[in-house]
């Protein structure tokens, strides 16, 4: 099956799995889904994420955080698509509730979240937002 936006699948694997109170997500991997993984273990939002091999392909497994009942992710949403495509610069970078959330940025770093591209000053390309 071929997805026409697979980072928008990821996103909506785990806002899912998080309303209905799984443990566990499974999503097939990439190396750029595990860079958004890396991101939300480092803000918080995630518990852990590994690489484990499937049946055919690989598969990016996320544990997800809980507080108590409630998920620790309360929000995510896609912002580059692939029909409009969202660039900033290191001085546009948005905040997400006042800096509350992150935001996710490929930038010429790698995947980087909002607060550590406004340290380092570089823009790229928003990938979503995350509460």
């Amino acid at each position: 099956m071929s997805l026409s936006d697979p980072i928008s699948d990821m996103l909506t694997r785990i806002r899912n799995a998080s309303m209905v109170g799984k443990p566990t997500v499974s999503i097939p991997a990439s190396k750029l889904k595990s860079a958004i993984a890396e991101v939300l273990k480092n803000n918080g939002y995630i518990a852990d994420h590994r690489v484990e091999d499937g049946d055919a392909k690989k598969v990016l497994v996320i544990d997800l955080k809980y507080y108590g009942d409630a998920p620790v992710i309360e929000g995510l949403q896609r912002v580059s698509k692939p029909s409009c495509r969202v660039y900033v610069k290191g001085t546009d970078i948005p905040r997400v509730l006042g800096g509350l959330g992150v935001a996710i940025l490929s930038t010429s770093k790698g995947v980087l979240g909002d607060r550590a591209a406004r340290r380092e000053n570089i823009g790229g390309e928003v990938l979503c937002y995350v509460w």
